[in-house]
């Protein structure tokens, strides 16, 4: 069978939205453009000079039927919750938390030298794990494999292959890849993607282009923005004359119903409602 090359099916750009106790953000989806690309459920990017943009935190808040991923790139995080565990998160360092059945946390910066910067993904479960008991993969940044293709292409591999080199998160039902990936000048980056596989890339430095097909015009990536993929076997992109730097993201769409709210994501509106009865009554947390 010939191989197929994916080509951009849609651009996304980000928003600006307040979240959590005032967070400015860049909100990538759910939005009016692209509500959630299956099993993904949310991308955030949030960055700024400013610590009034950042410093009010993410207080004490509960999630259930999710994974959330956030990736540091500048700056740090100090997180908390309700099975007694803390930390921080620091440059280059991914925390991939499986709310599962239900967990409280927290997360408040602390910026170094300033800056603040890194990402939020969420991910969904399929309906056989929404009420999994909760549990944390705390990635340090020495832990992820670097590879260097020359001096064009940087590949940091979170989850997933890239090169042969696989990535330190393991065990996550929709097989992630996720990747940060920085191109030099014309450098060239190329990914073989799982036929009916959610594919895209977030360019948030520079500018490139994907290369779909032989017949076809290369279509242009300015950060910030989203290129959602369609359906084939390997996505091509090489950058502009100033790099481009991009999380590069795929997994296996689940194919179940959402229902949405707030920080719950389960299958009926029923699962929802006794999410919220549990908060009411004290039972949320066991």
């Amino acid at each position: 069978m010939t191989e197929q090359p994916r080509d951009v099916v849609q651009i996304v750009t980000p928003t600006p939205v307040t979240e959590g106790a005032g967070v400015r953000l860049r909100r990538v989806f759910p939005g009016h453009a692209l509500d959630y690309p299956d099993p993904f459920l949310l991308l955030d990017h949030f960055g700024s000079n400013d610590p009034a943009d950042y410093l009010a935190g993410f207080p004490m808040h509960p999630h259930r039927g999710i994974e959330t991923v956030t990736y540091m790139l500048d700056g740090a995080a100090r997180h908390t919750d309700s099975m007694g565990n803390s930390g921080v998160i620091g440059p280059g360092d991914v925390q991939w938390m499986t709310a599962g059945r239900a967990i409280l946390h927290e997360e408040m910066p602390e910026p170094r030298d300033g800056k603040m910067e890194g990402f939020q993904l969420w991910v969904n479960l399929p309906a056989a794990l929404k009420l999994m008991d909760p549990r944390y993969q705390e990635i340090a940044a020495e832990m992820i494999p670097v590879v260097y293709m020359g001096n064009d292409v940087t590949v940091r591999v979170v989850a997933g292959t890239w090169n042969s080199v696989v990535g330190p998160v393991r065990d996550i039902s929709v097989q992630p890849t996720y990747l940060d990936v920085t191109l030099g000048p014309g450098g060239r980056f190329e990914q073989d993607t799982p036929r009916g596989h959610t594919v895209m890339a977030y360019a948030f430095r520079g500018e490139g282009a994907v290369l779909a097909g032989s017949d076809e015009a290369p279509q242009p990536v300015v950060a910030p923005q989203l290129a959602l993929f369609g359906d084939g076997d390997r996505v091509t992109l090489v950058a502009g004359e100033d790099g481009l730097r991009f999380l590069f993201m795929a997994g296996l769409p689940l194919a179940e119903p959402i229902v949405r709210y707030g920080p719950f994501v389960m299958n009926t509106r029923q699962e929802i409602l006794d999410t919220l009865a549990e908060l009411r009554d004290g039972t949320f947390i066991r």
